[in-house]
This record gives C-alpha cells, structure tokens and sequence, in this order.
C-alpha cells in the first residue's frame, strides 16, 4: 500500500522572537569552541585523521525578525513567568553591577547570533490530499518506505560529502582507537550507516568535527546496548554491574590513590567502555562542563531505562503498556538531541535547558523517536532470537489486539506524542523568546526528523511489516 503523501513542515514558531533577548545573553551566545584546540586533538595523545581540505563552511545566516503583529490583531500575549524574568533580567543587589550582562545606561547594540538553516517546527498536519506546492514543497526521493499513517517531516538528503568523512573517521576511529569490534562484525556496522545518520540529525553542525562529536557518542551508546543489553553477547543477569563500571566511563571515579589505577584500568577492559571513555574525553574538550554534565545525567537515565527492561526479562513479565511507556522515557535516544547545541557550535545556557517546559519538550522528542524505532525494528526483533519488547509487542499482549491492530495503535501513540512535541515547543518559543531556546529548539526538532529519516532509508537494517 502507497505511503500517504505529507505536507512539509510549517512554522508555528513566530519569527518576531527570533532577536528578542539577544543583547541580555550576548555573552552566552555562539559558543564555537577552537575546533584545533577543543575538538581536533586527540584526547590522551590519539591521533585522529585531519579534517578534508576544502572551503570553509560559511556562518549560518542570522534569523530575520518579523514585523510586529498590528494592534488590535488577538494575540494573547503569554502569562508571565517571574522565574523566566529574573533570568534574562540578570544579577541584582548590592555588589552585582560589574556582573550584569548589559549596562543600565546605553546598552550595547545587540549582535545577531547565528541561526541554523533548519526547517521550522511544524504546525498541526495538512489534509493528506492537500499537496504541498512552491517553495513548501520538499522532495523526498530517499530509499525506504514510511510507516504507513506515521506523522514525520520529510528532510532534504544529507551532504554526501560530510556523510562520506563522518563514515570514514568513525570506522578509523572505532577500529584503529578503541578496536571496537571483531572483523566479522564489519558488515554489520558499515550496514548501521551513522555517518549519514548524525548528518542527517546535525543539520547545522559547523564542521565534520562536530559532528564527530556525536557520532562518537552514538557508537559507543549501541556498543554498551548491542553487548551488555541485546544480540552481541548481551544478558539482563549481572547488567547493573555492567552498567555501573561503564558509566565511570563518562562520569569519572575519584577514589583513594591506592585504588584509583585499578579503576583506570578497568577503562580499556571491554570495548563498550573503551568507547565511552574516548568518546566521552572527546566531548568534554568541546562542551562547557554544563553541557558535559548534562549529557552524563541523560546517560544516566538511559541505563536506568536499560535496568527496567533487564528486570522484566528476568521475571518473563510483560509491563502494562503506560509502564513500558515510562520505561522508553528513559531507554530513549534523549542524550542524542540534548547535545544539539555541542554539535552545533553554541550553548543554550543551564538555566534554560533545565527549565521544566524545556525538559518537556526534549522528553517528548526523546520519546516519539524511540517509538519510530520500536516500529522500524519491529520485524527485526521478531526475527531475533528471544522475547524482545516494543509498544506493538506490549500492547497486542497487554490490550489483546491482534498484531496488525496493536502495530497500528502504536502509530497512533507516536502521533500523539509527536504533535505534543510540537505543540509545547511552539508554547515555550512564545513564553521565553530567546535566541538560544528558538536555535536549540529548532536542532532538536532536526534531529526528530533526521532520526526518521535514518529509520526509514536503513533497509539493510529494517524492513516493514506486511500489514497493509
């Protein structure tokens, strides 16, 4: 049956919020680390394959502001958020002059900050018959069928000569770094093609070293699964030991001298926390410890999601289908779009990545990726050895549907939650119309799209079930 043809994406951000703020961050804005410096070394003396010669990429264009909505036009400005204010209003109080961010007497003219070319994020979804036309229309010719009835955003192909760099440094990089698997497993990780999927995800990134960034991080993130977890040697028995020794890799242990080289040793015993570690040393030379410390606490939710899903194994139980939901809340590719702003060159400032509607908004992004995936996969799974879980699975079991039925369904709940992603993104755009925010936001929206994009077009991988 013929995929339904979709609209592209249209905005639902307003364009007016795109400078408003910008002189109250300015020190917080592009933080474009020295790539030489931060992220082309090696860590601990590893070399690593110089970038390819060729122009240097051109700054992002700055967003252009919108003219101001005519009064009397309905807008119903958002309810104030006092926290929000004293946020972009800054220090106060004796003492805190010399820390404001702008002076009180004539303010510094405001300097534009970079905007990605991104597609906007979209509102509610066209008719299916009402075809996209103009400069709207997005050619989609990649290989791979949609998921029939899925929600997604079609994304232009990415750069193939980014996608060829990126595939060519993470296999000198996984083989020649931290031997990350046996030859035999060589067609199957060429087959994962994640250089074409972090450049597809990372529209925006400013260089191939940035995007490295999380390539890195997204091989050693399926190594720790694919060998603790799942088909390569993986086991729910002994899985929070595992776990535990591999996130020192990225949340180092500090422990008494006599100690600390047995831990340091335990870094290269097995390939998942070779991996992590480089990955990982890699990283922290390139974020802010901000942005480091985010990235481990979302790692560490992704184990505690590992846990859970060990625990029923163990037990042969089938969670309730809002349980496995609460589960992939935390087994999820949130640690992937958290780091968009490392990857992208700047910073979205810790106060506002951990605003409540931020982490909202990056939980339901991590959430309605993982479900594309449990429907992309889904026939691989079943054609695995063992019992594995996915949202079709659990609710054909725990709702009694047939198979094609609880498929469905779960397109339906990946819908849901992907116009709920998009519904409060466009709301914390209106309520805190910062530059950072809109960018970060509009990266993770790209990485929703490119992540869709990646399941649809890996048929080496996937292939889709014969329910329609």
């Amino acid at each position: 049956m013929p995929a339904p043809e979709l609209p592209p994406p249209r905005s639902s951000l307003p364009e007016a919020a795109a400078h408003f703020g910008a002189h109250v961050l300015a020190s917080a804005t592009t933080r474009a680390p020295d790539v030489e410096a931060a992220i082309g070394g090696a860590p601990g003396g590893l070399s690593v394959p110089a970038p390819p010669a060729g122009p240097v990429p051109a700054p992002l264009a700055a967003p252009q502001a919108a003219p101001p909505p005519p009064a009397g036009a309905g807008a119903v400005a958002p309810a104030p958020d006092a926290g929000l204010e004293r946020l972009l209003r800054g220090p106060s109080g004796l003492g805190t002059a010399g820390l404001r961010l702008i002076l009180r007497e004539a303010p510094p003219a405001a300097a534009p900050l970079p905007a990605p070319v991104l597609p906007p994020l979209s509102a509610p979804l066209l008719s299916p018959a009402t075809p996209a036309t103009g400069a709207e229309a997005v050619v989609d010719t990649a290989e791979g069928t949609p998921v029939p009835g899925l929600y997604y955003h079609p994304v232009a192909e990415p750069d193939p000569a980014r996608v060829e760099e990126v595939s060519r440094r993470i296999k000198a990089w996984a083989v020649d770094e931290v031997s990350l698997f046996p030859d035999d497993w060589e067609k199957e990780f060429d087959g994962f093609s994640v250089g074409r999927y972090m450049v597809a995800c990372h529209p925006d990134a400013p260089t191939v070293d940035h995007l490295m960034l999380a390539t890195r991080l997204m091989v050693a993130e399926n190594a720790v699964d694919d060998c603790y977890c799942e088909d390569h040697g993986g086991s729910p028995d002994g899985l929070g030991e595992r776990l535990l020794l591999a996130h020192t890799a990225l949340d180092p242990l500090y422990t008494t001298e006599e100690y600390q080289p047995r831990w340091a040793e335990s870094l290269g015993a097995d390939a998942p926390r070779r991996a992590y570690h480089s990955a990982m040393e890699y990283f922290v030379r390139a974020a802010s410890p901000s942005q480091a410390d985010r990235l481990r606490h979302d790692m560490a939710r992704l184990h505690l999601g590992y846990l859970a899903e060990a625990a029923w194994a163990q037990l042969d139980r089938v969670p309730e289908v809002w349980e496995y939901l609460a589960m992939r809340q935390f087994n999820n590719f949130r640690p992937c779009p958290t780091i968009t702003d490392t990857v992208g060159g700047y910073e979205l400032p810790a106060d506002l990545h951990a605003r409540t509607a931020m982490q909202k908004v990056i939980a339901l992004a991590g959430n309605a990726t993982t479900i594309v995936n449990d429907l992309y996969s889904y026939t691989k799974e079943l054609d695995s050895p063992g019992h594995h879980l996915n949202l079709p699975v659990v609710i054909a079991e725990r709702e009694g549907l047939s198979e094609r039925d609880a498929y469905l369904k779960s397109v339906e709940v990946h819908n849901d939650l992907m116009h709920d992603f998009e519904a409060e993104a466009a709301a914390l755009t209106e309520a805190c119309p910062s530059p950072h925010v809109q960018r970060f936001l509009r990266g993770v929206a790209a990485w929703v799209d490119g992540n869709h994009y990646w399941h649809r077009t890996n048929t080496f991988r996937y292939r889709l079930p014969d329910f329609w």
